[in-house]
């Protein structure tokens, strides 16, 4: 326990710091900003990058700086680290060169994130190639760039160098899911988990397969972490879909917006489509709940659900229900 509180304690300094004086150059130099402001710009940002928070100093987040390359990808990179969790952090740093001695959490973890920012990076790259508000008018190497961004932020980190209220129907939905499933566990990202929804992934493959057991990467997985699972994933799409109910009855927009503000909410991401503003007082109460069951209600659900976890001295008869 101390060695990863002290690595939480470093990695946190140590990122928010790197990030903070790269940023803060950038700034100084190529904006001709202040020392002041440029070192507070890059000190918040840094801090707001690695913990997933997706707060700007500037209002309209970073698209000022949509196809600036050394303000996007060390922005990415944080946040990514912060992402991924403490305890892959830790045992990254003391066995990264041998990933056939991570962990099965360590394995889901980084190879899920990997999957989900290519495949997000490809599907808006694509979809947003020939859009003439968000990367239509760009050359090729800004909009892999951008694509990219967005693919890493909308993973809970919540900042935009694009129009978010711009993107195409198909941008819209890949954003909700990247942003429902969030990043890793134990870390500064939210959503469900990568961990909880693969863990599903595997356990769906099992049963199509017809395999006795849950398995990943060579190790079998307890029945105990798949129901957890599933109770994390279901209590989310609960929560999704009540906030979503009660913001189409408290408002007039679109099923499309409310989605993506109620998903952005519970997955404490940040982004917005443009509706946040206008919601009533009622709306911006349920957003409110939201945000606090997300950040802390399935941290709190899982940690819940291992705790209470005992032997029972007897058994109910079995009797298999009909399925599908």
């Amino acid at each position: 326990m101390a060695s990863v509180l002290r690595l939480v304690l470093m990695a946190t300094v140590t990122v928010e710091i790197a990030l903070a004086i790269i940023l803060a150059l950038r700034f100084r130099f190529a904006y001709h900003t202040n020392w002041g402001e440029a070192l507070w710009h890059g000190l918040f940002h840094a801090i707001s990058a690695f913990n997933n928070a997706g707060f700007s100093t500037y209002s309209n987040s970073l698209m000022g700086f949509a196809v600036d390359p050394l303000i996007l990808i060390p922005i990415m990179v944080a946040i990514v680290l912060g992402g991924l969790g403490f305890p892959v952090l830790y045992e990254l740093r003391r066995d990264l060169r041998r990933p056939s001695g991570w962990s099965v959490h360590t394995k889901i973890t980084v190879a899920a994130t990997g999957l989900l920012l290519v495949g997000g990076f490809v599907v808006i790259l694509w979809s947003e190639w020939t859009n003439p508000a968000t990367l239509g008018f760009f050359g090729t190497g800004d909009k892999m760039l951008a694509s990219a961004f967005h693919s890493v932020s909308a993973r809970t980190a919540g900042f935009n160098s694009l129009d978010v209220g711009a993107f195409t129907p198909e941008t819209i939905v890949v954003h909700d899911m990247l942003m429902f499933i969030g990043g890793g566990s134990a870390g500064t990202a939210g959503g469900i988990k990568v961990t909880t929804f693969f863990l599903l992934a595997f356990v769906i493959w099992a049963e199509v397969r017809g395999d006795p057991d849950t398995t990943a990467f060579g190790r079998r997985i307890p029945i105990a972490a798949q129901r957890q699972a599933l109770t994390v994933a279901l209590l989310g799409v609960a929560f999704v879909t009540l906030g979503t109910l009660a913001l189409l009855t408290l408002t007039d927009f679109e099923l499309s917006d409310v989605l993506f503000e109620v998903i952005s909410a519970f997955a404490t991401v940040g982004l917005s489509t443009g509706i946040t503003f206008d919601l009533p007082p009622a709306a911006q109460g349920v957003i409110i709940v939201l945000m606090f069951v997300g950040r802390v209600g399935s941290i709190t659900v899982a940690t819940a659900l291992a705790l209470r976890s005992r032997k029972r001295l007897y058994r109910f008869p079995e009797e298999r229900p009909i399925v599908g």
